[in-house]
């Protein structure tokens, strides 16, 4: 993708060759102005439809998406490199979260409250109005299907940003879904960051829901702090994962592996730090080595983020670090990076102090777990963390003390559905997930019902 203004084009190009995928016209301010003032046309009309509609309209919404899973997985493959395979299975994952949404909607309620006998009390839950959706790259069906589909049943319409990186992906899916709903309800526009900023500070929008970088949304923050809008927030993540000193080693490294460079490390959970006890540290770092070795990985999104990827690795071998496997830039077409072990790491270098997001396992070796709980829980990020060890002791200290959203006690991506979790710090804020997320969705208005007077 070029740098843009206003006036000029997203070039996407395929990150496995840096072949032409297309470009696409970044959305002038009118045409954001004319897509909200729509939105809010069509908004009250929507959120007087009964919700067990609208939890149909997902529905079918739903189930055209799943049937064209793998037309869509190719789109996904070319613009963001990440495997057909995976695409597909992120697809059907959105298809699932949005049919969740569709039986959760209706069954959505407020409260009653125990008030005078001869009046009535309501807590109602209402729709905010128009929702402006910012999503990211990296899963980009799945992510903002959650968000969509929470924001449709409960009756707000909804203008959806894709990333700019991958803007062919975020049309089909608007083009598909919006199939199912009345006309307006949901629409998409097309932009980099300048866009999403328009949307964030525009006062006819009510709910600002992001998923993306920490610069990205402070700035959204403070545009909804003086319009008023609700904000939620799933920003960066500095992830640590703690290794004890009584756990199998390779085991660790395999559980490391899985947590660095899976979707080569474009995952918003994705192990960015890594805390290994001395006593094991040199059996887990052989094994963690020959785990990368066996590694073939997509490429990265685009060279822009390599380069930044690499910048951070280049910083800390400069500072001191030791590669142990990759760290280096190939050659050749494409944006493809090398799964890359990097020891000798200081808690100041940048891969410990800023989220990577690349296929990068900075290690630290640490005395005990009482340094390593520490140093894990000394980061301005707060999103998730994964120990591993066998005293129940040390999990329940873990979990206690770890200032993040969600801790995974010995599996890296482990987690039951439905969970809901808030980001804490430069994280983020409000529920992303689960049947929460349909609370943020909803602000509630009290209703004290009584008869007239004498």
């Amino acid at each position: 993708m070029t740098a843009t203004d206003r006036t000029a084009v997203l070039e996407i190009r395929n990150p496995a060759d840096d072949s032409l995928v297309g470009s696409v016209k970044c959305a002038t301010p009118d045409a954001v102005q004319a897509v909200l003032t729509t939105a809010r046309r069509e908004w009250s009309a929507w959120a007087a439809t009964p919700a067990a509609e609208r939890g149909a309209a997902v529905k079918d919404a739903a189930r055209s998406l799943r049937a064209r899973a793998s037309e869509l997985a190719v789109l996904i493959e070319n613009e963001t490199g990440k495997p057909r395979a995976e695409a597909e299975e992120g697809v059907l994952a959105g298809a699932g979260t949005l049919e969740q949404y569709a039986e959760l909607g209706p069954v959505h309620r407020g409260r009653s409250l125990l008030g005078d006998p001869g009046a009535t009390d309501l807590m109602v839950p209402e729709p905010r109005g128009v929702v402006a959706v910012l999503t990211p790259w990296n899963d980009p069906v799945a992510v903002a299907c959650g968000l969509l589909g929470a924001a449709l049943v409960t009756g707000n319409t909804v203008v959806h940003k894709p990333s700019e990186r991958c803007p062919y992906t975020g049309a089909w899916l608007g083009g598909v879904l919006s199939q199912a709903l009345p006309q307006g309800v949901l629409q998409t526009l097309q932009g980099d960051g300048s866009v999403g900023a328009e949307l964030a500070a525009h006062p006819d929008v009510d709910l600002v829901a992001h998923v993306g970088s920490t610069v990205a949304g402070r700035s959204i923050a403070e545009s909804a702090a003086r319009t008023g809008a609700k904000v939620l927030l799933e920003n960066g993540g500095n992830d640590p994962l703690i290794v004890d000193a009584d756990v199998d080693p390779r085991w660790a490294a395999e559980q490391a592996a899985t947590g660095a460079f899976a979707n080569s490390g474009q995952i918003c959970v994705s192990v960015e730090r890594i805390y290994v006890h001395q006593d094991i540290a040199d059996t887990f770092l052989s094994a963690l080595v020959a785990e990368a070795a066996t590694r073939e990985l997509a490429p990265l999104v685009d060279r822009r983020h390599r380069d930044r990827v690499h910048g951070q690795v280049a910083e800390a071998l400069a500072q001191g670090a030791d590669p142990l496997i990759g760290g280096y830039l190939p050659n050749g077409p494409g944006a493809f990076y090398p799964a890359t072990v990097l020891t000798g790491c200081t808690p100041g270098m940048r891969v410990f102090t800023e989220e990577t997001f690349g296929p990068v396992a900075p290690v630290r070796v640490v005395a005990d777990f009482d340094q390593a709980l520490s140093q894990a829980a000394s980061d301005e990020y707060g999103l998730a963390a994964t120990v591993l060890t066998s005293s129940m002791t040390h999990a329940q200290r873990a979990w206690r003390e770890l200032p993040v959203g969600t801790v995974k006690i010995n599996n890296v991506f482990g987690g039951a559905p439905g969970g809901a979790a808030h980001p804490r710090r430069a994280s983020g804020s409000g529920y992303g997930y689960g049947p929460e997320l349909l609370d943020e969705m909803t602000q509630t208005k009290v209703v004290h019902l009584a008869p007239p007077g004498p």
